[in-house]
Formats: structure tokens, sequence, C-alpha cells
């Protein structure tokens, strides 16, 4: 439902080996981070200018990295890293490009290199991971006219963390994890936008059918007919005051996008059947009491 996606993955290793190769002191490198970080929000010049300006940076030493971190692919661009004259004489980028080169190898035999790419410029800004850095990011076709599929934003990232649990360990004791956080109210975000979009309705539950009266004093009534549908296996909920308006009983089927009110009336109950209202069209039918469950079982099939 959020749409079409790209993972992007990266290693610290790789981007500390990276600052080290391109001149960065090792006082530096995570402030130069930070300006690498930003690279997905603005563009490389602003970003080269933060670090040369704000940071003291010389500008050999940004425009070497601007030529890597401007780089991204998947298994190709790793053999070519693992062949660069500078990177491939760097042990902790040789490390994290050996270990991403394994991980593309899995990707590959599970077949969703599509939807991963390794990305030079991927640095979450965190002090604390090791190793492995990803990045979930939701795409978007601007229009027809454009091939190229553009970035909406973030909705998750993550990575490993080799010392962080060992920070609160009396030993010191290492213990490599992997987390990730999840941008729940981005996600809730969008998909209140594209439901806004699309005028469609936001079903809040799994019930299948509301029993409802259509007169008062039909409390036992709807007790009994709701139980009768929860001992056969649907999922029915009723509203629990004790003589509702059958207006208001429909409306909250309507609100919460319900698709079925089993009514019960006093004509009803002397016919032996139970009027089935569908709410998406208002239609409205008697069926048999011994042949409700059926009947309902083969109209939320077709909901």
């Amino acid at each position: 439902q959020l749409g079409d996606f790209v993972i992007k993955v990266n290693d610290r290793r790789i981007l500390d080996g990276m600052f080290a190769v391109c001149g960065v002191p090792d006082s530096k490198f995570r402030t130069i981070c930070s300006s690498v970080d930003k690279l997905d929000k603005v563009p490389w010049e602003e970003v080269r200018s933060e670090m040369v300006g704000e940071k003291g940076l010389s500008p050999e030493a940004a425009d070497r990295i601007g030529e890597y971190v401007q780089l991204h692919g998947g298994l190709d661009l790793i053999e070519q890293l693992l062949q660069d004259p500078k990177l491939s004489q760097n042990k902790e980028a040789k490390e994290g490009l050996g270990d991403m080169k394994l991980l593309f190898e899995y990707l590959t035999l599970f077949g969703i290199t599509g939807k991963i790419s390794f990305d030079l410029s991927l640095a979450r800004g965190l002090d604390y991971y090791t190793g492995v850095i990803f990045e979930a990011v939701l795409l978007q076709q601007e229009n027809e006219h454009v091939e190229e599929p553009v970035s909406v934003g973030s909705v998750a990232g993550g990575g490993r963390y080799d010392g962080l649990v060992g920070m609160f360990d009396a030993k010191g004791r290492k213990v490599p994890c992997v987390g990730v956080s999840i941008g729940i109210e981005r996600i809730f975000s969008i998909l209140e936008q594209r439901l806004e979009a699309s005028e469609e309705k936001i079903r809040t539950t799994e019930t299948q059918v509301l029993v409802a009266s259509a007169q008062k004093k039909l409390l036992e009534e709807r007790l009994k007919l709701i139980s009768e549908l929860w001992d056969a296996g649907i999922k029915a909920e009723m509203l629990y005051k004790k003589n509702p308006k059958l207006l208001n009983q429909l409306q909250y089927c309507e609100e919460t996008g319900i698709p079925l009110v089993a009514i019960v009336g006093e004509q009803e109950l002397k016919d032996g059947v139970v009027k089935l209202r569908i709410v998406a069209t208002r239609e409205e039918v008697n069926v048999r009491r011994e042949s409700l469950v059926e009947e309902i079982r083969i109209r939320t099939s077709q909901c």
C-alpha cells in the first residue's frame, strides 16, 4: 500500500576508510559524516560548501569525497571499489566491502537485488554504528514523463552496532546487535494523504457484520443472534446501548467500514428471518435465520 521503495545500504567501515583515503583527519570523521548524511535532502554543492566553509575540511579532500559519495549500484560497484587503488589498501574499507559483497551475493540468491542499492552517500549520522547501515526509502513517479522514480522520504533505518550494549556491561563485553527503527507517524501520514486523494473509506475493524435492532426492547434478541454468529466463527459486534437508534447503528457501520448489518425487528422475528443490509449499496435482503451464517460468508468473501 505504501508503493514502490528501495533499501539503501552502506557500511560504516567503508565510510571511515573512504574518509581516511580522502585525507579527512581522524578528529573530523564524525562531523564530516554528519554532512554526508544530508545528501538525501540537499545537493552535493551545498554539502561540499558546509564541509569546507563550516567544518574546515580542505577543498581537495572534499572533492575526493565527492567522487565516492555520488556512486550507487550493486555487485559491480562493489567489485569496482575492491579494485580501487586507494580503498583496497585501507583495512577497514576492505573488510566492509568484503562483507557488502557477501550480503549482495545472498540478496542475489533471494532474487531481491532490484530493491537494494549500495549507496556510498548513506551515512546514518549516529556514532554507535560499527558495520552495515541501511535505510528504506519510498519512491514516487512525479509524472508520466519522468522515467527515474524520485525519493519521497525515508520510512525506516538502522544498522549494526557492536559496542553500544557493552557500554552498559560492567565487564565491557561486546554484544553484536542489529537494530531498526520505523517511522510510524510518517507511514500513517503517507497513508492518510493517499486515502484522502482517493476518497476511500478507512476500515478500522475486522468486524464482518453488525447485529442491529429496528425497534426498542430487542436487546435480548440481539444478544441471541450475536452469540449464534460468534459460535459459527463470524466476526460480529453490536452497539451496547439498550435501545440504540437504527440510524446510529447504520452510521457506525459506514464510519468503521463494517460491510454488513444483520437487522432484527418484530416482523423479522415473526417471519423467522433476519434482514441483511449491504452497507456499500444499501441493498437489503431477507435471509432465513438458519441460512444467515452461510449468506454472511458468501457476502464477505465478495467484499
